[in-house]
């Protein structure tokens, strides 16, 4: 933040309902919300899981977002996502998790952006060099993205909240049931390892299976990185994170349930997601692509140059137990870092 700009504004409810904390939290940050002359608004939830309810976006979290939209515009409201390799399928997840009644009920589209035509971009293999993968071009077309997901420890990158939901399910995977079972396989060796994908295995196993979110999983140094690539080409308008529960220990599937009662809303992606972290225990600046994002402009990291509006801070802190592979992810710095950051 620049001296003499105003301070990013995040909202930070605290109640015992998931609907009024995301509600509340929305119209507390209302006048930020710049809705007028959007056409096409993407809401990006979180799959990780299409049968693990505390791994996804709730619906009652998801038609919060819904009222307050529809009170305020007419724009074209699209619901898409892109599961992973080891979820089941987007459409399940709908289905599962009570989505599929909303279409007629707010007059939206859902969309599975794993079938949606594609827009070619690049990021880094293991090696830095160029890697092309396939986006979803709705995704990127939106005139409004919104990412609303809960948070949750990571395998990779410590937590994952708004911005990494964008910008994975952002990515496009056609795979197949075969090639799905194997790469299921290879996670479980993954986590009871503790020991990541190397950069080429990944990309081995992306081209095999056509996904590309496997690709972006280059080694924890690269994989930040990517994520910040990629945060500037589909960063979420708005972010809100759910935090009525929360996941620690082996996320973002695995893990076991934290009772926050909290809810984040923000314009400043950066700041909501580092809001997100300190509330969990962790410091947001040893997050690699929070940190990559903050330091070229993307938005704001340091919570003491952040409007929080309702809960104090300190009142909602719940230390979350991280992945077990948290103390090497942390090993995510490059000397030459600079150089790759556009």
């Amino acid at each position: 933040m620049k001296m003499g700009e105003a301070k990013p504004r995040v909202a930070l409810v605290r109640g015992d309902e998931r609907y009024s904390n995301v509600w509340k939290a929305l119209n507390s940050i209302e006048e930020d919300i710049g809705l007028d002359g959007v056409q096409t608004i993407l809401i990006k939830p979180n799959f990780t899981s299409v049968t693990r309810q505390l791994a996804a976006t709730h619906v009652d979290a998801t038609k919060a977002m819904l009222d307050f939209l529809r009170q305020r515009t007419s724009a074209q409201i699209i619901i898409g996502e892109g599961s992973g390799a080891f979820s089941g399928g987007t459409k399940l997840g709908f289905k599962n998790f009570g989505y599929l009644t909303l279409g007629e009920q707010y007059d939206i589209k859902l969309i599975d952006v794993n079938s949606d035509e594609p827009v070619t971009t690049e990021i880094f293999d293991y090696e830095l060099k160029p890697l092309t993968i396939r986006l979803a071009k709705t995704a990127v077309a939106a005139d409004y993205r919104i990412s609303i997901c809960p948070p949750k420890t990571h395998d990779c990158v410590v937590i994952t909240a708004s911005l990494k939901n964008m910008v994975m399910g952002s990515v496009v995977r056609k795979g197949n049931r075969a090639v799905d079972k194997l790469l299921a396989i290879g996670q479980r060796l993954r986590q009871s390892s503790s020991v990541p994908f190397s950069g080429k295995m990944a990309t081995w196993l992306g081209w095999l299976s056509g996904d590309d979110k496997m690709k972006v999983h280059q080694g924890y140094a690269v994989m930040n990185l990517n994520l910040y690539k990629l945060a500037r080409l589909v960063p979420p308008q708005l972010s809100v994170i759910d935090g009525f529960q929360g996941m620690e220990g082996e996320g973002p599937v695995d893990g076991e349930p934290v009772d926050l009662g909290i809810a984040i809303a923000s314009t400043d992606f950066v700041a909501a997601d580092s809001l997100a972290a300190a509330l969990m225990g962790f410091e947001p600046k040893e997050i690699g692509y929070l940190f990559y994002c903050w330091q070229k402009g993307l938005g704001e990291i340091d919570i003491s140059k952040m409007s929080i509006i309702g809960e104090r801070m300190e009142s909602c802190i719940r230390s979350f137990k991280p992945h077990p592979t948290h103390e090497a992810q942390l090993r995510w710095q490059m000397i030459d870092a600079e150089r790759y950051l556009e």
